[in-house]
């Protein structure tokens, strides 16, 4: 992506002259004339014993997507009406999408194309099972993050033969870009970064409800497409053949359908399959937790005291990599294993009523609800930086700040400050949504594991003779997870040893796999 150089004076002069300038020791009178009239040449305001102020804009990255390297063209006008009521169409008269600008779609190409390089497993798969088509047939309605990962993902499943609609799983985490792209190589997408709730369930209709299409495979992260088919399409909802689900939250409105006898179809639980949680849930998180933090806040995590509610992957995730640089990390949790675990670890277990006080940053991932309520939140001390890094929105009781003696305050994309009557404030990422993809960035290569695992779910179940999979919730079979990370290790350069007949009879195993058993904690 081209970028824009320094803009040069009349005199040739370039602009990234002004931080030698800024830095002069010399008294604001003895100026001298040529610098202020080099200044004005390059419109900085820099008059003899007058504050220096630089008028700040807000480029369009800080409102199309959560990528700091994402498009980032002028604004226009246009960019502010609602993309519901814009008549677009890509450059070959095709329209069944609704995305922010479809002019975009160049960036959101090139975006996608480097996620491929860092998503060999998925790739491989593409190429391996292409020329089968095990999809052929699926109609698969998609609700997840829309990012470049995600189109990745998408054009594989294409690839193999499926016929794809798909919306966005969070009003803050599509990256409009891709989202253009993709519009552009004929998907039906609708999604866009800053959705009203209203638009997000409307998106996620436009998906179910399309003429002469009848979905039959449903591919979620969170739950929301399952829950409103069911909810407005009954009788839709009963001819899926099977529901891949990647979340926690969704994972756990599957056992809730199925414990009350609503779950009419087999669906299978991604997010507790060994690629997802201890790879994505993981090392994902250990990494994106602080990309998200410094970019929305720029806070430096040495010496600071950082509270973490939840010690599943994602908190072990982010506890790490917290730790690892210097912040004091406190933990809490429900689970005395988990406790045990965080003990063992290093970390202190808590209370939150306990350390709330003392927190200067405070960050969720449970997949419970009003784990931080609005008695913690009176008080955070000032300055308290608030996130969730869990699915839901849930976790942190943002309605309860919306009140009138509490001022709401942006201070930039996906940042507010929230300020109490006595002037203190706390700082909120992502008004409580899911922080590392409404503010950052996850690692493509992580994501390359999970789209995989998610693939290969769909396929399992589009291609199951019937009763194979009752109206229920399965894990992904062990040999799957084995083959999706042997998809990943060439890129390590990785040689797996190989038992001897003797080694496999001495242990009862097949040599080919799978190697452990199902009970086995990784």
């Amino acid at each position: 992506m081209a970028t824009k150089g320094p803009e040069l004076s009349s005199s040739g002069t370039s602009s990234t002259m002004l931080p030698m300038l800024s830095r002069s020791r010399r008294p604001s009178a003895m100026i001298e004339e040529r610098d202020v009239k080099l200044c004005k040449e390059i419109k900085y305001n820099l008059t003899p014993n007058r504050p220096r102020i630089r008028s700040r804009s807000v480029s369009q990255s800080s409102t199309d997507s959560y990528s700091s390297a994402s498009y980032t063209g002028s604004s226009s006008e246009e960019d502010d009406i609602s993309p519901r009521e814009k008549a677009q169409k890509n450059s070959r008269g095709f329209s069944d999408f609704c995305v922010k600008n479809i002019e975009h779609n160049a960036f959101g190409r090139r975006e996608i194309e480097i996620a491929e390089q860092e998503m060999p497993g998925l790739m491989a798969l593409r190429r391996r099972a292409e020329a089968d088509k095990p999809l052929q047939g699926a109609k698969i309605i998609g609700c997840t993050h829309i990012t470049a990962q995600t189109a990745v993902l998408v054009e594989t499943l294409a690839a193999l033969g499926a016929s794809i609609r798909w919306s966005a799983c969070n009003i803050y985490s599509t990256q409009n870009e891709v989202a253009a792209a993709l519009a552009e190589s004929g998907f039906p997408i609708y999604a866009w970064k800053g959705e009203t709730e209203e638009d997000f369930w409307w998106c996620i209709d436009k998906c179910i409800n399309a003429e002469g299409w009848q979905p039959n495979m449903i591919l979620d992260d969170g739950g929301d497409a399952t829950h409103w088919l069911l909810k407005k399409y009954p009788a839709m909802f009963n001819m899926v053949k099977g529901i891949v689900e990647e979340s926690v939250t969704g994972v756990h409105r599957l056992y809730q359908l199925s414990k009350s006898g609503k779950l009419t179809v087999p669906a299978m639980n991604v997010n507790d399959s060994v690629t997802k949680t201890k790879f994505d849930n993981l090392y994902s998180c250990r990494e994106s937790i602080l990309d998200a933090l410094k970019r929305t806040t720029d806070v430096m995590f040495g010496g600071k005291q950082v509270l973490i509610c939840g010690y599943g992957e994602v908190g072990k995730g982010c506890s790490q990599a917290l730790k690892g640089l210097g912040a004091i990390v406190s933990v809490t949790e429900i689970d005395p294993i988990c406790a045990l675990q965080a003990c063992m670890d290093g970390f202190r277990v808590v209370k939150l009523d306990e350390v709330v006080r003392n927190c200067d940053v405070l960050i969720t991932c449970t997949g419970n609800k009003n784990v931080v309520t609005r008695s913690h939140l009176d008080r955070l001390k000032n300055g308290c930086i608030v996130c969730n890094m869990g699915h839901s929105n849930t976790e942190i009781d943002v309605a309860s700040l919306r009140t009138p003696e509490l001022t709401w305050e942006k201070v930039r994309s996906q940042v507010d400050h929230i300020i109490w009557p006595d002037g203190k404030r706390i700082i909120l990422l992502a008004e409580g949504r899911l922080v590392n993809l409404s503010c950052s960035s996850v690692p493509s290569f992580v994501v390359s594991i999970t789209a995989t695992t998610q693939a290969l779910a769909l396929i399992e179940l589009f291609n199951a003779p019937a009763g194979r999979y009752k109206q229920d919730v399965y894990l992904l079979p062990k040999k799957m997870d084995e083959y999706v990370a042997s998809l990943h290790l060439p890129t390590f350069d990785a040689h797996l040893t190989e038992l001897t007949d003797d080694q496999a009879k001495y242990l009862g195993l097949n040599k080919a796999g799978p190697f452990k058993p199902n009970y086995y904690r990784y």
